[in-house]
């Protein structure tokens, strides 16, 4: 409740400044490095001086005070091998920001006891299905296990715990609604889930969903969820994206990124587009029109929640009887799915 009254205070601001681009939340990569490869993913597919680059911890904090946002998102690579990642997170938490910090699960049991929960912590652990799937997809058998294992941990340990899940091709509603099942039954806090995006360094290309099966996939896994107690960590009105019934255009703005690099234009998700020295160069240089569904063949199959969570906060601002009416009743899942 917290969380979500700063996250509307720091909208409500934005409005009243007459801001068009503002962020909600800080994609933080300090590293690229990751101690898996795995097939949806090119982050390590750097050459050696740039997977040993790494974000100071000034650097990170600064990156937070530069954009104002409530949420920072800690993603790479794999956050746990930034040796100064302990202070990093101390540091946003001593400022009152929601911190996630995203890992595989893999250096948790070494690592958890440099942390100390609080309500400004979160740790999102990635399961992307089964054991059999996110063993695939990791590229690595084993992995499965051991981020179950570092999930009861942290749980143990009373650290509020997410689980990042995104669906690949060959997934199924009833595959998907077993995999919810079971995270949930493991106590955590709630789910973040997006189809998977295409990237370009990604060295498996046919894992990836297209736009109009991702809708359909989700309309079916909200059908079987009638009645089951999941919990997403997403506004209702994404959810209702995310299963065809809303048509947004995404804002990449909403969760700007700072690596290794710079301010990554427009997104964490493209390469190839250039970096900003600031985040005001960020906010102000960057030709946002130039990015989207309809106006760049690279952003046709995204559904990502970094590019849209913003478009449908702003959607329940706007329209708050429409967003209460999916919060109460779920997201549609009958009838045609628009063409956008």
């Amino acid at each position: 409740m917290i969380q979500q009254y700063c996250v509307a205070r720091h909208v409500i601001r934005q409005k009243l400044l007459r801001r068009q681009h503002y962020p909600l939340a800080l994609m933080l990569e300090p590293l690229f490095r990751c101690n898996l490869a795995c097939a949806g993913c090119g982050k390590i597919d750097y050459p050696e001086e740039i997977l040993n680059r790494r974000l100071s911890m000034d650097e990170c904090l600064s990156a937070a005070d530069e954009c104002g946002v409530p949420i920072v998102c800690i993603a790479g690579g794999e956050p746990l091998l930034h040796r100064d990642m302990p202070q990093i997170v101390a540091g946003f938490v001593r400022r009152k920001k929601f911190v996630y910090l995203s890992t595989n699960g893999l250096l948790l049991k070494t690592h958890i006891k440099d942390y100390t929960p609080s309500p400004y912590l979160t740790i999102t652990i990635h399961l992307d299905g089964n054991r059999e799937r996110h063993d695939a997809l990791a590229c690595q058998q084993g992995v499965f296990d051991r981020a179950v294992e570092a999930i009861k941990l942290t749980c143990a340990k009373d650290f509020r715990v997410t689980i990042n899940c995104t669906l690949y091709e060959g997934m199924t509603a009833e595959e998907a609604a077993e995999h919810f099942d079971f995270v949930m039954g493991l106590g955590v806090e709630g789910i973040t889930v997006s189809p998977g995006f295409d990237y370009a360094r990604a060295p498996q290309k046919k894992v990836f969903l297209k736009c109009t099966n991702s809708k359909q996939l989700f309309r079916d896994i909200f059908k079987l969820g009638n009645r089951r107690k999941w919990k997403f960590n997403h506004s209702s009105l994404f959810l209702d994206f995310l299963a065809g019934n809303q048509t947004y255009q995404c804002a990449p703005w909403g969760t700007p990124t700072r690596n290794i690099f710079g301010w990554q234009k427009p997104c964490y998700l493209l390469e190839g587009e250039g970096y900003a020295p600031s985040f005001e160069a960020l906010r102000e240089e960057t030709d946002w029109e130039s990015y989207g569904r309809g106006r760049n063949p690279k952003c046709e199959n995204c559904m990502m929640h970094s590019g849209f969570e913003a478009t449908a906060v702003n959607d329940a601002l706007a329209h708050p009887l429409k967003a209460l009416r999916v919060f109460l009743y779920g997201p549609g899942t009958d009838g045609p799915i628009p063409n956008e």
